[in-house]
């Protein structure tokens, strides 16, 4: 279970890495600076044959994420590069090819198959982004380890919700 996670998390990391601010419908996309509320829910969850405990320990696992808040400064704006977050991403222990990978005009179009731990998905995400806000949902299908089909959709929600809150000690 822990395998196919590592690959799922990749999917939410890419999704929560943020997409954001496009002015030109063709040009990169940025997210503005400052504080992001960043939320993941397990929307669904498939396995044949597993039992509804496994299935509802999974979606409290993800709920026990919760929502993030995340400072992001004008410099990290400025530099942000979704491409450049996907590397991070596979460098979290996934090695992830992607045959789309359409990011543009406020939409998010990606597609690919990602192996971590000797486990290979096949992964999705689409979604809409603007400057202050992206809404991206990250399908993820393969095989469990014990090689029962598996089917799972992650719904990622980053808000803007206005400058940085100072830290707290």
């Amino acid at each position: 279970m822990k395998k196919f996670l590592t690959v799922a998390a990749i999917g939410a990391l890419v999704a929560m890495s943020g997409c954001g601010k496009s002015e030109n419908a063709d040009g990169p996309v940025k997210r503005e600076a400052g504080n992001w509320k960043n939320e993941v829910k397990l929307v669904k969850f498939e396995v044949p044959g597993m039992p509804a405990e496994m299935k509802d320990g999974m979606a409290k696992m993800m709920e026990s994420a919760g929502s993030i808040d995340q400072c992001l400064t004008q410099e990290q704006a400025d530099k942000e590069d979704i491409a450049s977050e996907i590397s991070k991403a596979q460098a979290g222990g996934g090695d992830c090819k992607w045959s789309k990978n359409d990011i543009a005009g406020g939409k998010v179009d990606i597609a690919g198959t990602c192996t971590a731990n000797g486990q290979t998905v096949n992964m999705t995400m689409a979604g809409n982004v603007t400057a202050k806000k992206s809404d991206i949902a990250v399908t993820i299908n393969g095989k469990t380890p014990t090689g029962k089909p598996m089917e799972m959709v992650i719904q990622t929600n980053s808000t803007h919700t206005g400058p940085c809150k100072a830290a707290t000690t």
